[in-house]
């Protein structure tokens, strides 16, 4: 799996390849990379967590409340990071 010095360099070969690149490209490409590097992390920590949380009650169901609040309280947390993703990417969008 490439790291992401890996893409940045592919990215930077294939950007300078062409002459000029308008500022509109730059805008919504630094978008979509924003949004999509900020929601990958939260899902898969949102994957981890319900399998997680399942594999717990799995185990012990009599503890299942305190299992599912704190997994639900851990999950509002995580889906907070890919929401300021996308508030970044809408501010890269239309404010920059």
């Amino acid at each position: 799996m490439p790291g992401v010095e890996t893409v940045g360099m592919i990215l930077s070969s294939v950007l300078a390849q062409q002459a000029a690149i308008d500022a509109d490209t730059m805008k919504y490409l630094a978008a979509a990379i924003a949004i999509g590097l900020g929601a990958v992390g939260p899902g898969v920590g949102i994957g981890v967590l319900g399998a997680a949380a399942m594999n717990a009650i799995g185990r012990n169901p009599e503890a299942r409340g305190p299992i599912l609040t704190n997994m639900i309280l851990a999950i509002a947390f995580a889906e907070a990071i890919a929401i300021y993703a996308l508030i970044v990417a809408f501010l890269l969008l239309f404010v920059v």
